[in-house]
């Protein structure tokens, strides 16, 4: 689905798909278990196979919406490089950093036009408006983290905004797609949501957390990355509740080494980072708990699917990378 015509546009949209580079693939596995914890079977009819075709042509266009997430994940990938400056993704060279801005800007649009295209193709208008939904969030959180007042960086609720935008949206409209193209009920649709936005979030506290306590080798980037693009994340939001004094080193911003020393200081002393994780626990088991509200089944695939979604949700949490 990526392979361009040109060249040069071929080899910079394949970048992060190749072998070795293709990262976690954290969201399309959600969504194609989602998609089998969702599927009621459907019964074969006297005329024999019309319920085998069914189920297969629903597999196909699920997992297109697996593809199609994917592709804007890493478009939105290329396009923070950017944006950030920064020279390092997945262990590797960022595109930008090989390739130049200009290639990897138009890698991103191009992998989105790709994305528009198969979706389009699904010919279902309300997921169309979902996922279309995902993009317009994605460009608002980043904008978002770059247009903070110093109000808003010490804000607990925006920033918990801003990651559902940047980080929760695609995952739970994503589960939410794969729930309306099974022909799932509202209530259904609205758990794979919130089973995905609670399961983003959770993953986004861990990295908060993982930022300051991972090496970049594991973690495929350098570590201290976000304090130091003046990002300020949960465990330095609790610290402040413990520090106030810690409000006027943030005020100040961490264009200043010493700033940052001082942040770092204060945040061993505090409880921040167990109060994360405490945090991203609560949503992970608000994931898990909408995976054990959906309706019952007896279907072995059903059941071992739920099972490893919310298994996902300990995975989440207890990762080192």
């Amino acid at each position: 689905m990526v392979i361009a015509e040109v060249p040069k546009l071929a080899s910079a949209a394949e970048y992060f798909f190749k072998l070795g580079v293709e990262g976690k693939r954290f969201r399309p596995t959600v969504l194609l278990l989602m998609a089998t914890a969702l599927n009621v079977h459907i019964p074969e009819s006297v005329g024999g196979g019309v319920g085998d075709i069914v189920t297969t042509e629903l597999r196909t266009r699920q997992q297109s919406i697996a593809e199609i997430t994917e592709m804007i994940h890493v478009a939105s990938l290329l396009h923070d490089d950017v944006l950030d400056d920064a020279d390092k993704r997945r262990g590797i060279g960022s595109l930008n950093a090989v390739m130049g801005n200009k290639l990897a800007v138009l890698a991103g649009d191009f992998l989105l036009s790709r994305a528009c295209v198969a979706l389009a193709a699904l010919k279902n208008t309300e997921v169309v408006s979902l996922v279309a939904t995902v993009v317009e969030n994605l460009v608002m959180g980043e904008t978002m983290q770059m247009t903070t007042s110093s109000e808003q960086r010490c804000s607990m609720d925006y920033y918990m905004q801003k990651t559902y935008y940047k980080t929760a949206s695609l995952i739970s409209n994503s589960c939410k797609a794969i729930a309306l193209l099974a022909g799932q009920t509202a209530e259904v649709a609205m758990l794979a949501f919130e089973y995905g936005k609670n399961l983003g979030l959770a993953f986004q506290l861990i990295d908060d957390v993982l930022d300051f306590t991972g090496t970049s080798a594991s973690l495929g980037k350098g570590s201290l990355s976000d304090i130091q693009q003046g990002i300020v994340t949960a465990p330095i939001l609790f610290a402040m509740e413990e520090f106030p004094q810690l409000h006027a080193i943030v005020y100040q911003g961490f264009d200043n080494p010493e700033n940052i020393e001082i942040a770092l200081e204060y945040l061993g002393k505090s409880h921040g980072m167990e109060r994360t994780k405490e945090l991203a626990m609560k949503h992970a088991n608000l994931a898990a708990a909408a995976i054990d509200s959906l309706p019952e089944s007896n279907d072995e695939n059903v059941i071992r699917s739920r099972r490893a979604l919310v298994d996902l949700t300990q995975r989440v949490i207890t990762r080192n990378k």
